[in-house]
C-alpha cells in the first residue's frame, strides 16, 4: 500500500478538529493526515471579524502548501464552503495537489458564471443574504450596521438540524463547544476566484450527502452538472457533516479515490 498525504480543509464555523475521525483512521492505516485551521477558525488565534478576504482566510493553507518540497503532492479534502478555499489553493499551487475531494462542498469552476439559483444557495449557506438567513444565523457587524456583517454563527437551535441531523449525539455535543463565528468577507471571494487553466488538470472527486439539510442533494446535483468531476460518490444516509455521520464510509471513499492515482 502506498502512503498518501491527506490535507483537510474545514467549512464555516468549523476547524481542523472536525476531521478527527478521518485523520485517526488514515494514520492508523499508514497514511499522513494534516488538518488545517484557516485564519480565525479552530485554534487559530485571529479574530474572524478581522479576516478581510478569501486569500487572507486561506493563508494557513497557502503557507502549508508553499513549504511542501517540490517532489511532494497531497490529496486535498474539503467540506462545505471550504471547497472554495480548496479551489483557490489549487489555482495557486497546482503542482502540489494530486487530487481534490469535495465533501458536500462548494465546487465552482474558477472564472465561470454561477447560475443565480446556485449562487443564492451558496450565499444562504454562507450568511451573505441577510434577509434569507437571519432565521438561522447570528451576525456580527464589526464594521458598523451599515456594512456587510463581518462574521456569522449559526444559532444554537438550528445547529443540530442543519449540520448534524444524522450524526452521533456525542459529536454534536463536541461541536457545540468548538464552533466559532465564520468570516463573511472570506466567503464573498468564493464566487469570484479567477480562472486558472492548470486547475482543470487536477482530478476531482465529489462526495454527495443524501440527507443534507443545509446544502440539499438537488442543489449539489446542479453544481455537479456545471463542473463534472472525474468520480462522484454518494453517502445516502449522511447529513451535511459526513465526517461525523458516516466517517467509515467516507474513509473508504477517500482510499478508493486515492487508489486511482498513478503511483
Amino acid at each position: 500500500m502506498s502512503e498518501h498525504h491527506f490535507v483537510f480543509v474545514h467549512g464555516a464555523g468549523h476547524g481542523g478538529w472536525c476531521w478527527y475521525k478521518l485523520a485517526n483512521s488514515l494514520r492508523d492505516n499508514g497514511h499522513k493526515a494534516t488538518c488545517i485551521d484557516l485564519k480565525g477558525a479552530g485554534i487559530n488565534p485571529t479574530d474572524p471579524n478581522t479576516v478581510s478576504s478569501l486569500d487572507d482566510y486561506d493563508e494557513p493553507l497557502y503557507a502549508f502548501l508553499s513549504q511542501l518540497p517540490n517532489d511532494q503532492k497531497v490529496i486535498l479534502v474539503s467540506h462545505s464552503v471550504g471547497g472554495g478555499s480548496m479551489t483557490a489553493a489549487m489555482c495557486l499551487f497546482p503542482s502540489k495537489v494530486s487530487l481534490a475531494v469535495y465533501v458536500a462542498a462548494a465546487m465552482v469552476k474558477p472564472g465561470t458564471l454561477i447560475p443565480e439559483r446556485l449562487k443564492n444557495v451558496m450565499k444562504i449557506c454562507s450568511g451573505l443574504i441577510e434577509e434569507e438567513t437571519e432565521k438561522i444565523w447570528d451576525f456580527t457587524f464589526g464594521n458598523g450596521p451599515q456594512n456587510l456583517p463581518t462574521s456569522i454563527m449559526m444559532k444554537p437551535e438550528y445547529v443540530r438540524d442543519k449540520f448534524y441531523n444524522e450524526s452521533p449525539m456525542e459529536d454534536y455535543t463536541l461541536a457545540t463547544t468548538l464552533l466559532r463565528p465564520a468570516p463573511v468577507m472570506a466567503f464573498k471571494g468564493i464566487m469570484d476566484i479567477p480562472g486558472a487553466p492548470e486547475t482543470d488538470k487536477i482530478p476531482r472527486v465529489y462526495v454527495k450527502t443524501g440527507k443534507d439539510h443545509l446544502f440539499e442533494p438537488v442543489l449539489q446535483e446542479v453544481m455537479l452538472a456545471l463542473w463534472p468531476p472525474a468520480h462522484t460518490f454518494l453517502l445516502p444516509d449522511s447529513d451535511h457533516s459526513a465526517f461525523f455521520s458516516q466517517p467509515q464510509e467516507l474513509y473508504q471513499f477517500l482510499l478508493q479515490a486515492a487508489s486511482s492515482l498513478s503511483p
